[in-house]
């Protein structure tokens, strides 16, 4: 990736992104996550990229509106734990490195200064209904489905999960959501607040296309300083919890609980 010596945007193609496709079309930005091999699971260089194109957005003055999306059949499931190896389930340093990489994408997206709309083209699990959550928008194919299993895995789903999900679903909601780890099909996510809409998968784009065109009208800094007071909340649950959340998850990987839970998910021998 190109390191920037002013805040001045670049062509996408200069960014050189592996694990992203970014595409400008102004008003819009496009940001897709592009390992449908893995259904879009996060690495370390994927979080890098986001947060580099949604930085690489939020100066751009043309793009004023963008959207999140995936490649293939999923939206996002979370972290990629094969591409942990050893290094982060026996070593608290390495984990705390790795999930300031998440942190980073989220503040990167959630205060980039203009709306975004994710466009949940599949499943969103983990860590990436907790990606959907930080965008403004959500519409979802009405097949596809919310679901967090991280307390089956060694993991609390501590990065946008726990803060935002009573917030926009009610406590009780949030609770069954995180505890009980079912899969919340897409017009009870819709029902419960989870995401705005959910529609059949040929009404995806036209959905988005509406959105981007209604919103591009709207006075760029006006909008900015609107989304800045509604983040008010969620910057409020995040910035509370998120750093202590980065600590206590970086020394869980020393336990035997959650490398055990990890192991078992890849398969590999305790």
């Amino acid at each position: 990736m190109a390191e920037p010596t002013h805040p001045h945007p670049l062509p996408p193609e200069e960014l050189g992104f592996e694990k992203i496709v970014y595409e400008k079309a102004p008003p819009r930005a496009t940001i897709r996550l592009n390992r449908p091999e893995v259904l879009n699971a996060f690495d370390f260089q994927l979080l890098r990229e986001l947060a580099r194109a949604c930085e690489d957005a939020s100066w751009d003055d043309e793009i004023r509106v963008v959207v999140v999306t995936g490649t293939g059949r999923a939206f996002c499931v979370g972290a990629d734990l094969k591409s942990w190896g050893a290094d982060l389930l026996g070593d608290s340093k390495e984990y705390w490195k790795w999930f300031g990489a998440f942190k980073d994408a989220h503040d990167r997206l959630r205060e980039i200064g203009k709306p975004t709309i994710a466009r949940v083209n599949g499943i969103a699990v983990g860590g990436g209904n907790e990606l959907q959550m930080g965008c403004d928008l959500a519409v979802m194919v009405e097949d596809a489905f919310i679901r967090h299993i991280g307390l089956e895995h060694g993991s609390v789903p501590a990065g946008g999960a726990t803060q935002w999900l009573a917030l926009m679903g009610g406590d009780r909601r949030a609770r069954e959501i995180v505890l009980l780890g079912e899969e919340i099909p897409a017009r009870k996510a819709e029902e419960w607040g989870l995401i705005n809409r959910a529609v059949p998968a040929a009404q995806l784009d036209e959905v988005v296309d509406a959105w981007v065109e209604t919103l591009a009208r709207k006075l760029p800094e006006t909008t900015r300083y609107a989304k800045q007071q509604l983040n008010f909340w969620r910057d409020l649950a995040w910035h509370q919890t998120v750093n202590h959340a980065r600590d206590w998850l970086a020394l869980s990987m020393l336990g035997s609980e959650a490398q055990d839970a990890v192991n078992r998910f890849l398969g590999r021998k305790q």
